[in-house]
């Protein structure tokens, strides 16, 4: 390494605070939201797995959302409870790299996993009689595993042209883990390529499934509202309310983190975005999911009886 540059052996995580009776709060909180998420998550994918009513491609597709959250806050808040117990903020080179890698490879595979989510609805509601010649397990499992292979290699796209610029600024990442906004501006080199790239793939990991999202629901409510019966009507919308909540929370928040220029970036107002998708969203799923799910209900009931 030439002229200033540092080769940084570790990174500060500075965006948890430093007062002890904040930390305490934020502590406890954050240490419930982290066992509710994982909770909540891991029943959904127990209860649809040991269930063979539950056996259906959407409680198939909502097993691996709640895998995704168990993973995606795994990634995250294990590390913050770290550094507000044991006071040691900083995290390894390869610790950042490895985090970063995991949190957008969890990150880019809800948001294509939702789109196909929609579409299933779509499926189910504008043409019922072939939904489960359509949807069937082949195709299911072509459908999760292709939004798992493209957030992975999203991933390592953004991992590789992160870590291979010359971070010569500072080493202290005015954030709560690493990820890209925080890291680009820590660097001394030309970070236009990584600009370009997250704007060009976050319009296919980001904005096409939030259109196949937007497509789907106008079919889906023109449909509804062709329907005679009220209480049919009812029914049908209640199947896709859940998941045009997630919708919003998760792409309201990611999307405007990720896919937008560099330069319009606010850390302290992008902090706050972050905890949105990264944390509260994926303690929200498990409840927003099975309230007042009729389905679930009763599975859960049997399970008791």
């Amino acid at each position: 390494m030439s002229g200033n540059y540092s080769v940084f052996e570790e990174f500060l995580i500075l965006a948890v605070s430093d007062k002890p009776d904040l930390k305490v709060l934020l502590f406890c909180i954050l240490l419930c939201i982290y066992v509710l998420t994982v909770t909540g998550n891991a029943i959904i994918i127990m209860v649809s797995q040991m269930d063979k009513r539950l056996h259906k491609p959407m409680y198939f597709f909502l097993s691996n959302l709640s895998f995704l959250d168990i993973c995606n806050t795994s990634t995250t808040i294990p590390k913050m409870l770290q550094v507000l117990i044991i006071k040691r903020k900083s995290i390894s080179f390869i610790g950042c790299v490895t985090q970063m890698y995991f949190f957008l490879a969890f990150v880019g595979t809800e948001c294509i996993l939702l789109g196909i989510m929609a579409y299933d609805r779509f499926i189910a509601i504008c043409s019922p009689l072939k939904y489960y010649t359509i949807m069937n397990h082949k195709l299911c499992f072509y459908l999760a595993g292709f939004s798992w292979v493209s957030g992975l290699g999203n991933s390592v796209v953004h991992t590789v042209l992160t870590f291979r610029l010359d971070f010569c600024n500072s080493n202290k990442i005015n954030y709560f883990y690493c990820d890209i906004p925080p890291l680009l501006s820590l660097s001394c080199d030309d970070t236009s390529i990584n600009e370009v790239l997250l704007l060009l793939i976050g319009v296919f990991i980001g904005w096409t499934p939030f259109f196949c999202i937007t497509v789907s629901y106008v079919y889906i409510i023109v449909t509804v509202m062709k329907i005679r019966s009220i209480e049919s009507r009812k029914k049908a919308f209640s199947t896709c309310a859940s998941h045009l909540t997630v919708v919003v929370l998760y792409y309201g928040s990611s999307i405007f983190n990720y896919v937008r220029p560099i330069s319009s970036y606010s850390l302290g107002k992008d902090r706050i975005i972050s905890v949105m998708y990264s944390v509260v969203t994926p303690m929200l799923n498990p409840l927003i999911y099975t309230f007042k799910n009729q389905d679930f209900e009763k599975a859960i009931g049997r399970k008791w009886e």
